[in-house]
């Protein structure tokens, strides 16, 4: 597409030694546009916040114009441009021009070969390409050729030589494929269209960096280097919040030049880059004050993704959930947001007026090639909001395969152990370890230490999440990278109402230590059967329940019960701030076992205490009314637990012939009179029910199960096992499922009128034994 010109003469173009002499460019058209920047001025006479913002800017730079030298060079531009004072010109070109007097942008030279472009070429090269475009009007003609051409020297040459030439290049997208090759490739885009009218041939470069793009999003990783594909298919990113803001963010910046400078373009993967903004949405706890984000890996808990969501409504890609986001991040100061602090927040932070209250987002999602899952019980403020990774370990993520964090009425409650620089000991020693990290460890151990630098070979994943509302159910597979020691790893997350239930399914080659690790945000306190987690307004009972539960009395007279001892990490961000966390043992060595902990979520309804009387008859705990009720029980080959909460009575059934210990044979069961070969089986009746007649079921979840019978009535049959939520709303029957891709269900639905499978209002026909045939083409309508 041609340049935006000045039409006061005709437009020529010459061809001289095959090189195009184009026409003037009306400057600045990358980033400070006089469109953006006339729109910022008329946003200033009615916007008190923003003149509020651009008076604190103007007066920085006021400052630094008091002294001899210093100050920001986009600031400076950007106050030149709004002002059109050439005084603050001025001192941009001063230092602009020591900028590129440098002799290198960056020089590696503990690399061999010696690296010419890192991310300070990238840093610098974004300094360079705004403030050269924004005061090229105040620059002479020969000011302008001798800066250009300082900027291909340092900010375009190494890049294109070692990133992307075919005679001297040395990465490639399989070793430097994350932040760095986007921050490094797509900053020399900047670059490329910042000099094009002093240097015709980086039109030429710049489109070979955006062709190059391509490749970047669709890297599918790589087999021999234990790579795995950098975007996952619902678009999020394996490095972290953090450090996929930056990647994106550079990219998004390099499109968002490119558009303003020669015109729209549409490139394969828009689709992906509106699936990552959800993914941040998804990845962010919104609460009443500064939103939070999922600090996997080398990220943070303010971390956000603003700016490419900001860059993609004004690139006219935006959608409205965009803006509510935007909305939440607004009084954060993340510093690779998008805020109000840069000339380039005041120019691309939308009107949020027209925001909506809650994103149009369900309210749980999934990552499977990444292996994140995000559930929650609403999108409302102070919710609860649960977060498991089971992924990828390399670079910025972390060893921490079956992780989970949770946050509730506002707070982050089960924490993950966090990060610290790159260049203190306690990062390789302790913080990218699994030891800071809420895992299942066997005799000390998870994962090896050295997938974090080398990769993991065999990543974790996660499957088959449900949302029914008041059930929600995930899969964590952690066996891949622990499988030094675990021939099972499981862990199944099965939150019903207000009870979130934490279900290990653990196998060890040898004998030996299980124990489960919990960090915490604030204070954990021991009281009677329960660990009492609590941090300002917020707070949660963790109870174990098997393989024992804590000791109610002295633990020395209880060495059957569950053994716990505080070990103490590091603070996040610190260097030296110890900070204590739970390790919770089984009471004997063994080599396979289930550990079944249960979160209670505390709100203004149990606030009250009561006395809690434990089993030796002392005064063990103070408790809570109005609580779930939890009741453990055991049959022949099963775990039991009776939960009892709002008028319903749920039980939940672990099969323990499901656990892989048997070839060939199905895992079938009779418990308590229901006949079934799932793995996890929860049944609900009201209170008072006949639990004996399958028709008054409210609710029925299977992980894994294939049947399920009650006297000779069939309640659920498929040939191949299925993970499902069944539950009964007045005459709806509302159907949550996963499985196989062709699935044949037959399932009980005695008075149901109207069948949702998967959210979809989808036709059925009932048999004369009131079951429903749901088949494969009910669940892709």
């Amino acid at each position: 597409m041609p340049r935006k010109t000045k039409l006061f003469f005709p437009v020529l173009f010459f061809v001289c030694f095959g090189l195009v002499v184009q026409a003037k460019t009306v400057h600045p058209d990358l980033f400070y546009t006089a469109k953006r920047v006339n729109d910022f001025k008329a946003r200033i006479k009615s916007d008190t916040a923003f003149a509020g913002y651009w008076h604190r800017m103007q007066q920085g730079c006021d400052q630094a114009l008091s002294r001899k030298t210093g100050g920001s060079m986009e600031d400076l531009t950007f106050a030149y441009l709004v002002t059109g004072e050439d005084k603050y010109a001025k001192r941009a070109k001063d230092l602009l021009m020591a900028l590129v007097g440098q002799p290198y942008w960056d020089l590696m030279d503990d690399r061999t070969p010696v690296w010419h472009a890192g991310l300070n070429t990238s840093h610098k090269g974004w300094l360079a390409s705004v403030t050269f475009d924004g005061i090229y009007n105040y620059l002479s003609p020969d000011e302008r050729q001798s800066i250009a051409q300082k900027i291909v020297k340092l900010g375009i040459e190494p890049v294109l030589d070692e990133w992307l030439s075919k005679d001297k290049r040395l990465q490639s997208l399989n070793n430097m494929g994350h932040n760095w090759w986007a921050a490094i490739v797509f900053g020399a885009g900047n670059c490329c269209l910042a000099v094009m009218d002093e240097v015709p041939e980086a039109r030429k470069w710049a489109q070979q960096i955006m062709d190059a793009s391509d490749q970047f999003f669709y890297f599918d990783g790589s087999v021999l280097e234990n790579k795995i594909k950098s975007f996952d298919v619902n678009g999020g990113f394996y490095e972290s919040i953090n450090y996929a803001n930056y990647a994106i963010s550079e990219y998004m910046q390099f499109r968002l030049a490119w558009t303003n400078s020669l015109g729209v373009i549409h490139r394969s993967y828009d689709t992906l880059l509106q699936k990552s903004v959800d993914w941040f949405i998804e990845s962010a706890y919104a609460r009443k004050g500064r939103m939070m984000s999922l600090n996997f890996g080398d990220s943070n808990d303010f971390a956000n993704g603003s700016k490419p969501a900001a860059i993609l409504i004004a690139l006219g890609m935006g959608r409205p959930e965009y803006k509510w986001y935007l909305k939440q991040t607004a009084s954060g100061d993340f510093g690779e947001g998008i805020n109000t602090r840069n000339p380039f927040g005041l120019l691309y932070s939308p009107d949020l007026s027209d925001a909506p209250k809650q994103p149009a987002l369900a309210p749980s999602a999934i990552y499977p090639t990444m292996g994140w899952a995000m559930l929650r019980n609403s999108w409302n403020p102070n919710a609860t909001f649960l977060g498991v990774k089971c992924g990828y370990t390399w670079n910025h993520a972390h060893a921490d395969a079956g992780s989970f964090v949770l946050y509730h009425n506002g707070e982050n409650l089960l924490i993950d152990g966090g990060d610290v620089g790159y260049g203190n000991d306690a990062y390789s020693d302790y913080f990218v370890t699994s030891r800071a990290h809420n895992v299942m460890m066997f005799n000390g151990v998870a994962q090896d230490p050295q997938d974090q630098y080398h990769a993991v070979k065999n990543p974790g994943h996660v499957y088959d999440l449900l949302d029914g509302g008041d059930l929600k159910y995930v899969l964590a597979d952690a066996t891949g990278p622990t499988s030094r020691n675990f021939l099972r790893n499981y862990r199944n997350f099965l939150w019903i109402g207000n009870v979130i239930l934490i279900i290990d399914d653990v196998h060890t080659y040898d004998i030996g230590q299980f124990d489960f690790l919990l960090h915490y945000a604030d204070t954990a306190v021991k009281k009677g059967p329960d660990l009492e987690i609590t941090k300002g307004n917020a707070g949660i009972l963790f109870r174990p329940l098997y393989p024992e539960t804590l000791p109610l009395g002295y633990p020395h007279d209880f060495p059957e019960k569950l053994k716990y001892r505080i070990d103490y990490g590091i603070k996040d961000r610190t260097t030296n701030v110890k900070v204590p966390y739970y390790v919770l043992s089984a009471p004997e060595k063994t080599d396979r076992t289930k550990f079944v902990n249960a979160i209670l979520l505390l709100d203004s309804s149990n606030t009250a205490r009561k006395t809690f009387i434990g089993s030796s008859g002392a005064n063990a705990a103070a408790g809570r009314n109005n609580l779930p009720k939890i009741e453990r029980f055991q049959g022949n080959d099963y775990l039991g637990l009776r939960i009892t909460q709002g008028g319903i009575e749920t039980k939940v059934y672990i099969n323990l012939m499901a656990d892989g210990r048997m070839m060939h044979r199905n895992s079938s069961i009779d418990i308590e009179g229901y006949e079934t070969d799932a793995y996890i089986t929860a049944l609900s009746f009201p209170v008072g029910a006949d639990k004996s007649n399958p028709d008054a079921l409210k609710a029925c979840f299977v992980a894994n199960g294939s049947y399920l019978r009650k006297n000779g009535k069939a309640v659920l049959s498929s040939l191949s096992k299925v993970f499902g939520y069944f539950e009964k709303s007045g005459d709806t029957l509302n159907v949550q499922l996963q499985g196989q891709p062709l699935i044949d269900l037959s399932i009980r639905g005695g008075g149901v009128k109207r069948l949702r499978v998967n959210g979809v209002h989808t036709d059925f026909k009932m048999d004369e034994e009131h079951m429903i045939d749901i088949k494969q083409d009910d669940l892709n309508p």
